[in-house]
């Protein structure tokens, strides 16, 4: 039998790569892992529903995540809602996304309304380089959000808003 440093390396890489994939990947890599389902039930229970514009947040943060590549919790989050805006209820789902919080001071939603004819008006920050990413959603997007939320289960509502050509415009880096 050889003894060599080495040895144990190749024994022992399973191990270590189950370590790195609980230990370090779910923060970095969790977006990438999470399925609708996940993303439903995080929803939910963020929010106590799952309404369409809970996926609208999840695609905006997300999105920003990978432009600024930067991992949850690495942003701040500054929302505005609109005047037709029912509720600031994407804010709930660019927070499970980001995991940027309102008591960590990391999502704060403003009092200050979103610019005419928008349904929002959101700037995503890195909070390490400043870069920042400014998200709007047009006000035309609400009645098909009704419409999703009457005729869709929140599976589909999940699947119509990832699938939704031009939802939102984003200026930035």
């Amino acid at each position: 039998m050889i003894f060599s440093p080495y040895a144990r390396v190749g024994r022992d890489l399973p191990a270590v790569l189950l370590m790195l994939s609980v230990f370090v990947l779910p923060g970095g890599a969790r977006a990438q892992t999470t399925t609708p389902q996940e993303w439903i039930e995080i929803g939910t229970r963020a929010h106590g529903g799952f309404g369409a514009l809970i996926p609208i947040g999840i695609r905006i943060g997300l999105d920003a995540l990978q432009r600024l590549k930067t991992s949850p919790r690495g942003v701040i989050v500054r929302y505005r809602s609109g005047e037709t805006a029912p509720c600031p209820c994407v804010a709930d789902g660019i927070m499970v996304a980001t995991q940027a919080s309102p008591g960590q001071g990391t999502l704060k939603v403003l009092d200050e309304k979103a610019g005419q004819g928008l349904l929002l008006d959101v700037e995503i920050e890195d909070r390490k380089t400043g870069a920042t990413l400014r998200y709007r959603v047009a006000s035309r997007w609400l009645p098909q959000v009704v419409t999703w939320n009457k005729t869709l289960d929140p599976l589909g509502r999940y699947q119509a808003v990832m699938a939704a050509d031009a939802l939102f415009e984003v200026a930035g880096p």
